[in-house]
């Protein structure tokens, strides 16, 4: 089955103990869309300014990703700049420029709005909103978010999470949204709220998905050469989001392999500025490393 992301394309200046990039492509719904395209055909939305270069699109579209829905707006392309040090675990922001991302208004075509898998990845939850109501027969919805709509749009994201089957937050994100410091709590008290599961995303430390009355946490994939993190939790989704349509299937078991998936293509990410690393990633390359990851797990 096809699906569909709409979410951020950006020009990201990065720099890590590793080195340093400038305007390298980025953006949740390209780091998204790379990642979900190992495992199925991806519809992305999204924009784009006019100084865009042709060559990322030529490689989404090498990717058979579908990019009909890819706005090209008048002005510049958002671009985001930050960096990491120490163990990387969380990115400091040194500039954001909007650009014609700030006017963004996500129109999805028939092709795109036809796919029984949806994801709305970090944009305003009043975009978001604006999605769902031109996507009404879906399978499978699924969310991401950000502290910042938690913090300035937490009456817009409650209101969401009642339209949205499933969503994806980090640990963070799942305590503010919530006001508790136990995720399995956490995860529970976001079922309330509406969605039917909840995967908590935990960086090094591996996810925890709540579905069903039912709670596991998957451990990350020890990961040896660590160059950049940027877009490994876009990637984490891609993957997970990416396994579930190409199987169809929608309960806690197809759930916890989803994520096993995610959590593996999302390492690739880690082991190249960009999507250096993801772009030469293989299906076959992602079953390698899933064994290993099996193997780690088997006791």
């Amino acid at each position: 089955m096809s699906l569909t992301v709409v979410g951020s394309i950006a020009l990201d200046s990065v720099t890590t103990p590793a080195g340093r990039v400038e305007n390298a492509l980025g953006g949740s719904a390209t780091f998204f869309s790379m990642a979900s395209s190992l495992f199925t055909k991806v519809h992305v939305v999204g924009v784009v300014g006019q100084d865009f270069p042709q060559e990322h699109v030529d490689m989404l579209v090498d990717r058979g990703i579908d990019t009909r829905d890819l706005q090209v707006a008048d002005g510049e392309t958002f671009r985001w700049t930050g960096s990491y040090d120490g163990d990387m675990s969380m990115a400091e922001t040194h500039d954001t420029q909007l650009n014609v991302f700030a006017e963004f208004d996500p129109q999805i075509s028939e092709a795109s709005r036809a796919n029984d898998f949806q994801f709305l990845a970090n944009i305003h939850p009043a975009l978001q909103r604006g999605v769902l109501q031109q996507v009404q027969h879906a399978k499978l919805t699924f969310m991401d978010t950000m502290n910042l709509w938690i913090d300035t749009e937490p009456e817009e994201v409650k209101a969401l999470l009642k339209e949205v089957m499933g969503i994806v937050l980090n640990d963070m994100e799942a305590k503010m949204l919530t006001g508790e410091d136990n995720l399995v709590i956490a995860g529970q008290k976001i079922l309330e709220m509406g969605p039917e599961m909840a995967v908590i995303k935990k960086g090094e430390h591996g996810a925890t998905v709540v579905m069903d009355g039912q709670v596991v946490n998957l451990p990350a994939y020890p990961l040896h050469n660590l160059v950049d993190p940027t877009g490994a939790g876009d990637s984490f989704a891609g993957g997970m989001m990416g396994y579930l349509a190409s199987h169809g299937e929608i309960n806690f078991d197809s759930l916890k392999r989803a994520v096993a998936h995610g959590i593996v293509v999302a390492t690739f990410t880690c082991e190249a500025f960009s999507l250096d690393r993801l772009r030469e990633t293989t299906a076959e390359h992602v079953e390698e490393r899933l064994a290993e990851y099996q193997n780690m797990l088997a006791f």
